[in-house]
């Protein structure tokens, strides 16, 4: 039971009470025909993708001798800039980069005079500072943890062993132990 007032369809009356008129088409029969195909091809939503998934929407940082050049999020509260800061980024001003007019800094707020874009906030780190805590975070941190999974493994095995049992390893834990594995990040010294 619908209430006629809240209809967009007219009212009439003939000889009576008022009746909706429901003298409306088809939205299918007031379309104009189709004259092109409009499927989308897995090669065009494939560029889709691509467009999406390597966009920057950042700039380029021209780079600076003897530093590693990033952006910072001012908005992540696990990962801020005063906590980089404390690691040893350090806050970019345009003067860092000498006859670069796209870099505009930020006016008036905490971050008055540094490199900014939105959100962003632009940070330089030492060459070999950036280097060590590379090499910890994908180097020293992840064969850590291989180590602790073969001493584990090998545990097991030697318990196995006392029961008279064998355990067989997968490829993956022969290929651990049997790789050599050498970083492309510079061997921190400290001086």
């Amino acid at each position: 039971m619908t209430d006629a007032r809240f209809s967009n369809t007219p009212l009439i009356q003939a000889n009576g009470p008022l009746v909706q008129a429901d003298n409306r088409q088809s939205r299918e029969s007031q379309d104009r025909p189709q004259t092109e195909n409009r499927e989308i091809t897995d090669e065009v939503r494939l560029e889709q993708y691509r467009m999406n998934l390597y966009n920057n929407s950042l700039p380029d940082l021209p780079k600076i001798p003897g530093y590693h050049v990033c952006w910072l999020t001012t908005t992540n509260p696990r990962d801020t800039v005063e906590g980089r800061q404390a690691l040893g980024y350090q806050l970019v001003k345009p003067s860092d980069f000498p006859g670069n007019a796209f870099v505009a800094s930020i006016k008036g707020g905490v971050w008055d005079g540094f490199v900014g874009y939105q959100e962003m906030i632009a940070a330089k780190i030492p060459e070999d500072l950036y280097q060590m805590y590379m090499r910890e975070s994908h180097f020293d941190a992840p064969n850590r943890e291989e180590e602790k999974l073969m001493a584990t493994v090998n545990q097991i095995q030697q318990m196995a062993r006392g029961y008279g049992a064998e355990v067989k390893v997968g490829d993956g834990i022969a290929d651990i132990r049997d790789r050599l594995k050498e970083s492309h990040f510079k061997k921190p010294h400290f001086s």
